[in-house]
């Protein structure tokens, strides 16, 4: 099944509007000589635990019903500012079904009351609450996802060099969770965060979080649109493939 796009009805006005973002995204991360968006990160091969979804469905059914899958994790800063000064802080969770299809969720740093998960917030911690600002729908119905800290787990410090630290002595934890636009968030799961990936590997990663979707779930509103544009001339200008037909390389 193809997944879902949030690209609005073609017209001419709205391509050359995307042509436009596009090529100006791809300029950016040629003048940056990488990513455009959070180019400080680093990255890891996980796993992620589906426990399925407390309390009414959402009609999801990578979120509603229990699995386990290897996956791709990503943490990183915004801008980036130095060391451990504050930052929009970025998780990027790339999940490998058994049918190939790639779920990339991309999540933010925020807060966790309802009126501020819509929100990126800059903060010093890594261990925290990152919610994926835009909406999905499935349906009519409208939800958000989020990575929260683990209390059992070990804490990711302030800067990425204390991540890495964390991921060789121990094995970090954050819990997943839904949530609509006002009720509060349930644990559906877990990632966690194991062995680093190389530098190469690293920069070879590129994610989608537009197109690579479970069938039932759709971003929705101008920022996903916006998104999409800027993403893909992201990934033109570093020669690098979202590879939205379902690679299940821990890298791509």
């Amino acid at each position: 099944m193809t997944p879902p796009t949030a690209t609005p009805p073609a017209s001419p006005t709205v391509e050359r509007a995307a042509t436009a973002v596009e090529r100006a995204s791809a300029a950016l991360s040629r003048l940056r000589r990488g990513r455009l968006l959070h180019p400080a990160g680093r990255s890891f091969a996980g796993e992620m635990m589906i426990w399925g979804t407390p309390g009414p469905p959402t009609g999801v059914g990578l979120l509603d019903d229990p699995g386990r899958y290897r996956a791709t994790v990503r943490l990183s800063k915004g801008t980036p500012t130095p060391g451990s000064w504050p930052d929009v802080l970025g998780l990027a969770l790339r999940l490998h079904d058994d049918a190939g299809r790639p779920f990339d969720l991309l999540v933010s740093s925020s807060g966790a009351a309802p009126l501020l998960r819509n929100l990126p917030l800059p903060r010093r911690c890594f261990t925290g609450t990152y919610s994926t600002i835009m909406c999905y729908r499935v349906g009519p119905r409208r939800l958000w996802l989020a990575a929260l800290a683990d209390p059992d787990s070990v804490n990711l410090g302030r800067s990425l060099a204390t991540v890495a630290a964390a991921a060789r002595t121990d094995t970090p934890r954050l819990v997943l969770a839904v949530a609509s636009a006002v009720g509060p968030w349930r644990p559906f799961g877990q990632v966690s965060i194991g062995t680093q990936l190389s530098t190469e590997e690293d920069a070879a990663l590129a994610f989608d979080p537009v197109r690579n979707l479970p069938p039932e779930l759709r971003v929705a509103g101008p920022l996903a649109w916006l998104r999409e544009q800027t993403y893909r001339g992201s990934r033109r200008a570093r020669g690098a493939s979202a590879q939205s037909g379902g690679s299940t390389a821990t890298t791509v």
